[in-house]
């Protein structure tokens, strides 16, 4: 088990933990003080909720699962709750099997996806706290949002695009590549790929090999 002590969950950041995975943890556990029982008076646990549940949509469309990733609160007296969540959560990880392999995803594609979602970490922050970050409220009421239409909507518009066409110029670094290729690869229809292309392209990062008749990187 790997533990990173930080003073407040508020300084949690998206990086910390799709490092952890990407270093071969199978799970990231994520303890706080009790919602509205903010030692430092700075909301910094419901930031990290709305963060840690964003990581969670993110974790599922990559094709792993969200339970690898879970945040708890207690305060610091209550060491048989954090007993009990931590040894809760040890058998659920267990249960699931190691990272990639317990969701029958190769060590390679793994790494490059969250190779992709680390790159857009950047990205994420700011997206997160602009359109994604919803306003302070019960935990149940979070996680009803982010299981709601509307966040749903709002995470296809933002953050699904940018995390298929990252994958895809990971997957161009090695060579070129016809779009059916890469396709499988991403596991998106060609009709989605070529849209994700066509999307690159005008921003300068592909570009069509008329020789190769392949996608290359510009």
């Amino acid at each position: 088990m790997r533990l990173i002590r930080v003073m407040c969950s508020g300084r949690i950041d998206p990086a910390f933990v799709l490092r952890a995975f990407s270093q071969g943890a199978d799970g990231v556990f994520i303890g706080a003080c009790h919602l509205g029982e903010c030692n430092y008076i700075t909301h910094g646990n419901y930031h990290t909720l709305n963060m840690v549940l964003l990581l969670r949509l993110i974790l599922e469309h990559l094709g792993l699962d969200p339970e690898r990733l879970r945040m708890s609160f207690m305060s610091g007296a209550e060491a048989n709750l954090f007993v009990e969540n931590v040894n809760d959560f040890v058998k659920k990880i267990k249960l699931l099997g190691p990272v990639g392999a317990g969701e029958g995803i190769g060590p390679q594609e793994l790494k490059r996806k969250l190779e992709t979602a680390t790159e857009l970490v950047p990205y994420i922050r700011l997206v997160e706290r602009e359109r994604l970050r919803a306003p302070m409220m019960s935990e149940e009421a979070y996680y009803a949002y982010f299981a709601g239409q509307e966040m749903k909507r709002l995470f296809q518009e933002t953050i699904v695009e940018k995390l298929a066409i990252g994958q895809i110029i990971a997957l161009l670094r090695a060579g070129p590549l016809t779009t059916a290729e890469i396709a499988r690869s991403v596991g998106l229809t060609p009709s989605e790929v070529s849209k994700h292309l066509s999307t690159s392209s005008r921003h300068r990062l592909v570009r069509y090999d008329q020789e190769q008749k392949r996608y290359a990187l510009a």
